[in-house]
């Protein structure tokens, strides 16, 4: 199957805008954060959130901007030490930023809650980073209690890649904050793309977070599909054609992250109608067959 197209919102330039097109192309899941937009990302969304009641947000904690920060201090679940850092997963920060996520958002329950690049807490220091995570999995367990989050997870750059900790360890790490119980961990978002393709040519041998998350019935959400813009000018169509005959540059790119096995999800940050349509007749087509990932990735990854 190939994976559904989510709105992104980190580099969207049009947020409102965006929202309102991704509702009424059938998108199901807005992605942001509240360090987006220079902080203003979640406040832009919630009027498209009002209007399509349908539409899941997936936010996150963890980065936040220095007015943010500065809130955080005031109202004392941050030191300024803390506040300085500009990221912290201490479960009072936590707690005290997912509420403010769902005031911002205006929604009472909010469908998914990230950890942001979690690696950021103890870069080196795996057990330390690892309580962290569990810390604050725990105060994420005690909101899905509360009917505040449907669910949590992670969105990581290079936290996985570097093995930094693993989708075992985190689901370990989620067992141990629900207590044993059934936990509430249900996704990670990581950068797949023809760029950063080590997640696709590990999950086409059965290697890596891919084929794990999979295993476990994680949603994988997969980040940066175009590189942050670069990739298109990067594929020429002689390779395009040979992803698909007919597609664009883009569409061939993003075609290939949706066919990658594991991946359930491919945020877009595309704010016009024809970038949509575009992105939109990609995912339409048939999914890649394993052996034409295999011939694309080593196609990229000749000399």
């Amino acid at each position: 199957m190939t994976a559904e197209l989510a709105l992104g919102t980190y580099r969207c330039r049009a947020i409102p805008e965006a929202a309102v097109r991704a509702a009424a192309s059938g998108v199901r899941l807005i992605d942001t954060a509240p360090n987006y937009a220079t902080g203003r990302a979640q406040i832009l969304l919630a009027p498209a959130l009002a209007a399509h009641s349908s539409l899941n947000v997936s936010t996150k904690t963890g980065y936040f901007t220095a007015a943010t920060g500065a809130d955080a201090v005031n109202d004392g679940v941050l030191t300024e030490d803390q506040a300085a850092a500009g990221h912290s997963l201490a479960p009072d920060y936590v707690r005290w930023q997912t509420g403010r996520n769902r005031a911002q958002l205006g929604r009472d329950r909010l469908d998914l809650v990230l950890l942001h690049n979690p690696e950021r807490a103890h870069p080196g220091n795996r057990p330390a980073l690892h309580c962290a995570i569990r810390d604050a999995f725990v105060v994420l367990e005690e909101a899905a209690a509360a009917g505040h989050v449907a669910g949590y997870g992670i969105a990581t750059w290079a936290g996985l890649d570097e093995e930094a900790f693993t989708v075992g360890e985190l689901l370990a790490l989620a067992a141990e904050a629900a207590g044993g119980q059934s936990h509430h961990l249900v996704a990670v978002q990581m950068p797949v793309s023809l760029v950063m393709m080590t997640p696709i040519t590990q999950a086409l041998d059965g290697r890596g977070p891919l084929p794990a998350a999979a295993d476990a019935g994680l949603r994988v959400m997969a980040s940066a599909p175009l590189h942050g813009g670069e990739l298109p000018g990067m594929v020429d169509q002689e390779l395009a054609d040979l992803i698909r005959p007919g597609l664009t540059s883009a569409q061939a790119c993003v075609l290939a992250v949706a066919s990658c096995p594991g991946v359930t999800d491919v945020l877009i940050a595309a704010s016009s109608a024809p970038h949509w349509r575009e992105a939109a007749d990609a995912v339409a087509q048939p999914s890649l067959t394993a052996a034409k990932l295999r011939e694309i990735t080593g196609v990229l990854a000749s000399p």
